[in-house]
């Protein structure tokens, strides 16, 4: 049996600064402080920031599109509730920062439900229907913009 013989911390460091290792340390919080630490709540509550307002009946293809795209931004975003409007009716209008309306009759189901100082508080951004997103470049182009703004808006500090 062989004795390996242990390397001090300063030797240990050195040789991995030489091999290109950056070595990090784990920080570790006092215990008192673990200890009377309370639960961290989450940044996001479900239907608290964003909502995505659908039309009625979308297709599968372009509920996929959509969960992509939505993918794309982030979790915030991704995570996101979706309803959908039927006749022209939401069936319930939950308070949010921001809502992603998918089509102009959507806007305007979720104008006749919320509240006008929702409305007022509210970050709108509107984007084609999803069967138009899907259709076309200019759609989706148009799809992007509005979620750069809807970001953005989400990355703001609530008032």
């Amino acid at each position: 049996m062989v004795a390996v013989a242990q390397a001090s911390p300063a030797h240990r460091e050195r040789v991995l600064r030489a091999m290109g290792v950056t070595p990090w340390v784990r920080r570790a919080a006092p215990p008192a402080a673990v200890a009377t630490a309370e639960p961290a709540e989450p940044k996001m509550a479900l239907s608290g920031d964003c909502v995505v307002v659908l039309p009625a009946g979308c297709s599968a293809r372009e509920l996929d599109l959509l969960g992509r795209a939505l993918v794309a931004c982030g979790p915030v975003v991704a995570r996101a509730p979706r309803i959908e409007v039927n006749d022209g009716r939401l069936p319930a209008a939950p308070e949010a920062r921001a809502y992603l309306v998918m089509g102009e009759a959507q806007a305007h189901a979720l104008g006749r439900e919320l509240p006008a100082a929702v409305l007022g508080r509210a970050h709108i951004v509107l984007a084609d229907e999803p069967a138009s997103v899907l259709a076309s470049g200019a759609g989706k182009r148009r799809l992007w913009n509005a979620l750069r703004s809807l970001r953005r808006a989400l990355a703001a500090p609530s008032e």
